[in-house]
């Protein structure tokens, strides 16, 4: 069981590491959801993590609110990559969409293009796709390449388990041709009985060891 703890900034990275994190997803400003942490943070939780042989997934995200993204915010993003593929980390973490709540395809391509030879994760912003479009945006990151969706299954105001049915239903269509895994609301107190519905062997949280 790969346990993902969504860290901001570096502080409780060494914590987490102790009590059980086996991948981390580095981020700064979770107040707003996660946003692009410095290069000089990216650089001291890679140095720590690669000792620690723990996997590093960076955010790439200029800004807390919604997901669709101009040019210039865009460009942003794709410097951000940039920056962190060559620090080092093993993967990164973003998601992009249209003022309709589809994938923007343009946008995904040149994030995907920069991301060559790292895992990619699209975040929970796939969850503000309307459901029914959800299953054949599944198909397409396939073919794309991406390696995992974190999804909440549902809207974040809602408690993880009432969204494990739908969860289990996207789980069950990708079919381990891509990884979906939980996030928003696992804790290392209910990871257990989530994977264990979900038949998840990953799972993504702030909380998801325990730091006491």
């Amino acid at each position: 069981m790969i346990k993902e703890f969504c860290a901001e900034n570096f502080t409780l990275i060494p914590a987490a590491v102790q009590a059980g994190a086996g991948r981390i997803e580095l981020c700064d400003n979770l107040a707003v959801g996660g946003t692009t942490p410095s290069l000089g943070v990216i650089e001291e939780t890679l140095a720590y993590a690669n000792e620690k042989h723990i996997p590093v997934m960076t955010m790439i995200r200029p800004r807390g609110g919604n997901f669709c993204y101009n040019d210039l915010e865009l460009k942003i993003m794709e410097t951000d990559l940039i920056y962190a593929k060559n620090a080092g980390t093993d993967g990164v973490v973003f998601g992009c969409l249209t003022e309709e709540n589809e994938v923007d395809e343009e946008a995904l391509e040149i994030l995907l293009g920069n991301s060559i030879g790292l895992q990619t994760t699209f975040h929970m912003a796939f969850d503000e796709i309307p459901k029914e479009k959800q299953f054949e945006t599944i198909d397409w990151f396939v073919k794309l390449g991406i390696d995992r969706i974190l999804s909440h299954g549902g809207p974040l105001s809602q408690p993880i388990g009432e969204n494990l049915a739908h969860l289990k239903e996207l789980i069950d269509y990708a079919n381990g041709r891509i990884t979906i895994f939980p996030g928003g609301g696992v804790t290392y107190k209910n990871v257990d009985k989530v994977s264990q519905f979900l038949g998840i062997q990953e799972a993504h949280g702030t909380k998801i060891v325990s730091l006491d």
